[in-house]
């Protein structure tokens, strides 16, 4: 009995964590506003640069703030229903983004759903990511580039600010980024990546 309690709190954050996370915003917003399956258009990713790529900046826009809003929610639930285990939560819910059960497992990348965790965990981490972001966004106008290094900069913030505590889940979590963007790297490696406006 004692062994099925202290399981108890891990499984539910768990469970919560991935739940929230597997929510497909980009998908469901889209087929909403009459766009059909998102998985059709473009690359076939369910984030919110993939809903750009159908005109719907608005809708882009509020894809991004809702896989944004999914991570920070899971670790903040959990702090208050299963307090001690927002780091579970926080890996499951970008799992669940990433490799959702209900779409087969063919998730999002990550990034929007990373920020808000580490919006959750630790906010001056996330204010790196969003300026690191943000800027490379507005530079580059490569996605994919400014999302990898925004995720790569957690573990290293994490470890500058001294939450030692964050910079494994942090690591796992960047790297886990960069495996999702195989093909994307493999296009910035031979000068094919597209930018943000349809120019290369």
């Amino acid at each position: 009995m004692q062994t099925e309690i202290i399981w108890l709190s891990p499984a539910g954050a768990l469970l919560l964590g991935y739940l929230l996370g597997a929510i497909p915003f980009g998908m469901i917003l889209t087929a909403m506003a009459g766009g059909g399956d998102l998985r059709s258009i473009g690359s076939g990713n369910i984030g919110a640069t993939n809903v750009l790529r159908t005109g719907r900046k608005g809708l882009a826009a509020a894809t991004l703030l809702l896989d944004v809003a999914k991570g920070w929610a899971a670790v903040y639930l959990t702090s208050l229903v299963f307090p001690g285990n927002e780091l579970l939560a926080a890996a499951a819910a970008f799992l669940g983004h990433c490799y959702p059960i209900w779409l087969k497992f063919r998730g999002g990348k990550g990034v929007a759903t990373l920020m808000g965790i580490a919006l959750a965990l630790y906010w001056p981490c996330a204010l790196v990511y969003a300026v690191i972001w943000l800027g490379l966004l507005a530079t580059l106008r490569i996605s994919s580039m400014a999302g990898m290094t925004a995720a790569l900069s957690t573990p290293v913030s994490a470890a500058w600010f001294g939450r030692f505590d964050l910079v494994l889940l942090f690591l796992a979590l960047a790297l886990l980024t960069l495996w999702k963007h195989r093909t994307n790297i493999e296009r910035l490696i031979a000068g094919e990546e597209p930018r943000i406006g349809g120019t290369r």
